[in-house]
């Protein structure tokens, strides 16, 4: 079958990657024609733009590139139709993708199924109309989307695993570096323990909150060592520029092994996002601490607007709060020392959050996201044939 594939980022990229090659596995004659980028072009197919041509993120950006931003959809749409796919594969990325699909609803009977739905639950509630009435079938990671758009609104979904649980799965399997071989290999200290700094992948995230990390690292310095996951994405003189100015922090750097730094750390400082979910998959304690602008203003739209109790993954799929989380006006020294202080070994709520962590685990599952999904995706094709 032909399948045509739309993400707009680099972890749509990864997620998409995946599932072309399990679509491969049980549909060996497949053909793929995407927007993406290059994990999916080493899977195979043909790319017919690269996602960093649709990435604009902010008011600004998109107002200045608005034209590209149009003629790429308007290309997409066309390009669709001619090649006249069994399937439209939509990977997050909802402001482009959502409207690719109303236009297929409107103007061909295209099937659209939806890998990694849009995170309507946090905001943009209203975009369910959209997907009701544009997207055949949705395609969930997150087991606590289940009871949001079946019982709230009525729409039913595949849960199919988390891809994020599965990669650190398989990473465990075949990671085997000792702890002082780590340390050896990344300049560490051997008898210092480590605390991870896991400060978000977006310029401004790392600005807004590196500072306080470093900050908070100074404190505990005497007795840990603070290791900072740097992101592929940021270059390292903007790292520099704050790494540099905090001489009483022992704070030091790794590049493309965040995965192998939790594996050896005893505890975390971590920005939202994937991130906070990761950390807990390799069982670490974490604090999740965020800045935000206008902090009071926030906590009341937290609390009276914005319609999610968390922000953090596992919390969310917890479904209850296992870590803190130090965002607004909570995101403070004295909050952070304290809270790292108590998830450190012999801290009063290091047992706690570990035991929170297996709430979680046991609400992913242990399915493989990726073939799990092709595997009901090519299902439902042939049912309709």
């Amino acid at each position: 079958m032909k399948y045509y594939l739309i993400v707009g980022e680099a972890s749509g990229d990864l997620h998409a990657s995946r599932l072309m090659l399990s679509l491969r596995k049980q549909d060996p004659d497949a053909e793929f024609r995407f927007f993406g980028g290059d994990l999916m072009s080493a899977v195979g197919g043909t790319r017919v733009k690269h996602y960093r041509e649709l990435a604009y993120m902010g008011f600004v950006p998109v107002l200045l590139h608005l034209r590209t931003i149009l003629g790429n959809m308007k290309m997409c749409k066309r390009d669709i139709v001619e090649w006249a796919p069994d399937v439209v594969i939509l990977v997050d990325y909802p402001g482009f993708n959502l409207s690719i699909a109303r236009y297929l609803r409107a103007h061909t009977h295209i099937p659209v199924y939806y890998y990694i739905s849009p995170k309507i639950w946090a905001w943009k509630e209203w975009r369910i109309k959209d997907i009701k009435r544009d997207v055949d079938e949705l395609f969930s990671i997150l087991p606590f989307e289940v009871p949001f758009f079946e019982g709230k609104h009525h729409y039913p979904i595949h849960y199919v695993g988390n891809p994020t649980a599965e990669e650190v799965s398989h990473f465990k399997a075949q990671y085997h570096e000792e702890r002082e071989a780590f340390c050896l290999a990344n300049d560490l200290s051997i008898s210092k323990p480590i605390v991870a700094l896991l400060a978000g992948s977006r310029y401004q995230e790392i600005k807004d909150n590196l500072p306080m990390m470093l900050r908070v690292a100074a404190t505990f310095s005497d007795q840990y060592q603070f290791v900072l996951a740097k992101a592929p994405s940021v270059d390292d003189h903007f790292y520099a520029r704050y790494l540099n100015t905090h001489h009483g922090a022992d704070v030091h750097t790794v590049s493309d092994r965040t995965y192998a730094l939790l594996s050896h750390a005893e505890a975390a400082l971590v920005t939202s996002g994937t991130a906070t979910l990761e950390t807990a998959l390799f069982r670490v304690p974490q604090v999740v601490c965020y800045k935000t602008p206008v902090p009071r203003l926030i906590r009341f739209a937290f609390n009276h607007v914005i319609k999610v109790p968390f922000i953090s993954l596992v919390n969310l799929i917890a479904g209850r709060e296992v870590v803190s989380e130090l965002f607004a006006d909570r995101f403070t020294y004295d909050n952070i020392c304290a809270d790292l202080r108590s998830l450190l070994p012999g801290g009063n709520r290091r047992a706690a959050m570990l035991e929170g962590y297996d709430e979680v685990f046991k609400a992913l599952g242990d399915t493989s996201a990726p073939d799990n999904a092709a595997q009901q995706m090519i299902a439902l094709l042939q049912k309709k044939k």
